[in-house]
Formats: structure tokens, sequence, C-alpha cells
């Protein structure tokens, strides 16, 4: 089992979370009135306290909590000594601690530092993500949910783990960079390479698909769905037959998949008359049966219940000690491990237990707690 420090904010704790997940010690190292992932809303039963934030009951989830003065030198010392203990150090820059002096404690620890972590709707902005999201007649939009953090946060897992990989080869411990800017840059490659190839500029198109002309989200009785109709040949004449949209109907140059793009937006604006007769059930089921690519626009309340994540193990039944039964999301990794993450640690909850086995330790407990 790995000893993964965690120094991270919000473009790292995840990172942090998927080593847990695969059942190492990840000890997450905060101030003692607590980080910003725990002030971070919502939060839960509407207590806005350093236990009941969201972002913190997910992301630290299955980690350790020591709390620690990082800016007191006898704070710097302790963590100096977990260093001299540990495999990772994923930390957010500027590190507390000299990168050279951590690799002193420990000449194999693998750091992994994330650089240009500014604002997260400047970080988007930056990357020309924001470019590509919203709808074409407005100002652009970021995404919700922190995903572009998320997302970093998905890179830096992937830059430890490989390495992780060296180390074990090499026998030496090594820093990995992973730069914010660059990995937000890397989802807009596609847009970058069909420039470079064909000049044509990616455009925002809402809730509409960019590059397959009859896609989209659409509304319907209960409230949205999503259909990818690809071209291929045949496709679109079975496509017709199930819409029986008459105008569609009549225009036999859509065919052609060129037509299509011409007249996408007619074509997606029929279907949105059409869906609104069915759910978004009955939608995708019809179209699942045709071997069209279709999917429910699912809600946070969708999924909390949704019989194929149960089914699967991503969200199993916890007894939160906070609040009770709850389905909650264990994580792809633990789920096919069948690993159980414990809930979110309570501020310094594992002080003693940390720092009680740190060798030469001659600093109160009580102090960090």
């Amino acid at each position: 089992m790995l000893r993964v420090i965690d120094l991270t904010t919000l473009s790292g704790a995840y990172a942090a979370r998927l080593f847990a997940e695969q059942g190492h010690e990840v000890i997450r190292v905060e101030p003692p009135d607590g980080d910003e992932l725990r002030r971070l809303a919502p939060f839960l039963r509407e207590q806005q306290d350093m236990e009941h934030g969201a972002y913190h009951q997910f992301l630290n989830a299955g980690k350790k909590s020591l709390a620690l003065d990082l800016d007191s030198p006898a704070g710097r010392k302790i963590l100096l000594d977990l260093l001299g203990h540990a495999d990772v150090l994923v930390a957010n820059c500027p590190l507390p601690i000299e990168e050279q002096n951590c690799l002193a404690a420990n000449p194999k620890l693998v750091l992994t530092k994330i650089v240009d972590d500014g604002p997260e709707i400047c970080a988007v902005a930056r990357s020309g993500l924001m470019s590509l999201t919203g709808h074409p007649d407005h100002a652009p939009v970021t995404l919700g949910g922190h995903v572009p953090y998320m997302a970093v946060a998905t890179y830096v897992a992937v830059a430890t783990a490989a390495a992780l990989l060296v180390r074990n080869a090499s026998g030496r411990g090594l820093i990995a960079t992973v730069s914010m800017r660059e990995s937000l840059e890397s989802f807009v490659a596609q847009a970058m390479v069909e420039y470079s190839f064909s000049g044509t500029i990616t455009e925002r198109r809402g809730s509409k698909g960019a590059i397959t002309a009859v896609s989209g989200a659409l509304p319907c009785k209960d409230g949205h769905w999503v259909i990818s109709q690809i071209h291929r040949p045949g496709r679109w004449t079975k496509f017709v037959d199930w819409v029986r949209d008459p105008e569609l109907s009549a225009d036999p140059s859509l065919a052609e998949e060129e037509n299509q793009h011409k007249r996408r937006d007619f074509i997606m604006e029929r279907l949105d008359q059409w869906a609104k007769g069915f759910t978004k059930a009955e939608l995708v089921e019809q179209a699942q049966r045709l071997h069209f690519p279709a999917s429910p626009v699912s809600t946070t309340l969708d999924l909390v219940n949704d019989p194929q994540l149960l089914a699967r193990g991503f969200l199993t039944a916890m007894d939160h000690p906070e609040f009770g039964q709850i389905n909650f999301p264990q994580g792809a990794i633990a789920s096919v491990l069948g690993n159980r993450l414990n809930p979110a640690p309570k501020l310094g909850e594992h002080n003693g237990e940390l720092l009680k086995d740190l060798p030469g330790n001659t600093v109160s407990v009580e102090k960090f707690e």
C-alpha cells in the first residue's frame, strides 16, 4: 500500500481520491482552521461549516485528515518527517517546502506538482474551451460542477501513476509537473487539428452537436434527451421512417450528409417539435431498438437512484455517521476492486494517529488538533 500526501486544491483533490479508491493511504494535510475545499458550497443540510461541504464529502472520502500549520517551523518539520515515510506528494504550487528539501527527506519520493493553477473561469477561457461552450448568439460559458478542475485532476492522477512506474523501475524519486493550462488545452486539440487541416473553425452550438449534423439535446415531455444520428448509408431513410415528419420525408436531398450539415438547424427544429410528445425513456428506448445512439439527459436525482450504477457498485449504500443511509458514489476504481471508502474525515481527525507514529517526534499532538 502506498502512502500519498495530499496538499492539493480543487484542481488536484480528485487525483488523490483516485488513489484512495485503490486502497492506498491518502493523508490530506490541511490548515488548523480548514482549507478552501471544506468551505466550498453547496453545503449539505444547509450547515455552512467545515464538515458539511458537498465537495469535501466527495473528494475527501477515503482520506485521513492531518491539521498542520505549515507556516510554522514545527509544522514544516512534521511534514518533512511524513514525506520521509511517504511514496507520493501531490501538491499545488507554490509548495510549502522547497522541492529539493522534499526529495532530500526521501530520495524515492514521487512529487507531482500542479502549475498554472489560476481561477477556474480564467483557465477555461485561456485554454480555448470557453469559445466552444454555449450558444452561438450568446456569450461563451464555462462548464458547471467544477468539471474543468476534475479533468485536470485526472491528468494529475495519470502523471503520478506514470511517475510511480518510473520510480519503481529506477529506484529513484522524480518530479512530475502537470500544467492546468495545458491539461485544459488538450481538450481543444480536435478543434485545432480541424482548423489546421481544413480551415474549419469549430463554433459554439449550444445544446446541438458540432460534428454530427443531426445531434444534440432536445426537450421532451419530462425533461431532455440526446440523439446522435451518425451518417451511414441507408440510415437517414430508417431515421425518417421512425420520426414520420412530413417535411423531413418530403426532401430526399437530406439523405446526403452535406445537405444535413447545411440544414441541420431545420432538421433539429423538426425533431424538437416531434420529441415533445414522448418521455425521455420512450424516446431513448425507441432509438436504441433502431440502433440510433441516444441518451436521456440525466438529472442528479435520476443518477442517485440509477439501477445501472447501483447494480455495478458505482453507487453503494453507506451508513454515514452524519447523513444516515445514503447511496454514495464509491467511484469506478473502488467498484472494480471491491473497495469501500470511508466517509470524509473530520478536520484533524487523524492527528493523534499520524503524529504519534512519527519517529523522533517531540511535538505535542494537542498543539495541532
